[in-house]
């Protein structure tokens, strides 16, 4: 009979844990930052335009991580800040760029930590007769949230579409 109530004890102490364990209160869901996080890229994107018209290298490549591939229709991948620097200054090199952004959407994912930032571009360049060349490509950046809470550009890439 002892042995019987030492059994009950023991399976009484094991659904007592059990069950205290699964009463616990589950920790709140982080909240939804996503609006927030989208404006912020869409913000770090406006910033990235005015620095590619004003030919600024440092805040053109600030967004981009230091190990961030760009893929660019022609050209092999472009790998890592410094030659990210070499890759935008000759594209800015060219003298009356124009560089304009249209269709822009940013998706920031549940988790809080990737995003997904697409849109078009149109580049036109005038040579040295007077005569603009407009080029159309879409592109997609992919930004990775940093243990900081800013945003910093992991891949690009883009296709020509014109």
């Amino acid at each position: 009979m002892m042995r019987a109530s030492w059994f009950l004890l023991a399976a009484t102490a094991v659904f007592v844990v059990c069950f205290a364990a699964c009463s616990q209160p589950q920790p709140a869901a982080p909240p939804d930052t996503r609006a927030a996080d989208a404006a912020t890229i869409q913000a770090a994107d406006a910033d990235w335009a005015k620095a590619a018209a004003a030919k600024d290298l440092d805040k053109m490549t600030a967004p981009y991580l230091d190990n961030a591939v760009l893929f660019s229709p022609g050209v092999p991948a472009v790998i890592g800040k410094d030659n990210l620097r070499k890759f935008f200054q000759q594209m800015v090199a060219a003298p009356n760029i124009q560089l304009s952004f249209s269709e822009v959407t940013v998706d920031v994912a549940r988790s809080g930590d990737l995003a997904e930032d697409r849109g078009s571009f149109q580049v036109t360049v005038t040579d040295k007769k007077g005569k603009p060349t407009t080029q159309t490509s879409q592109y997609v950046l992919v930004w990775k949230k940093q243990a900081d809470g800013s945003w910093k550009i992991a891949a690009d890439t883009s296709a020509n579409t014109k």
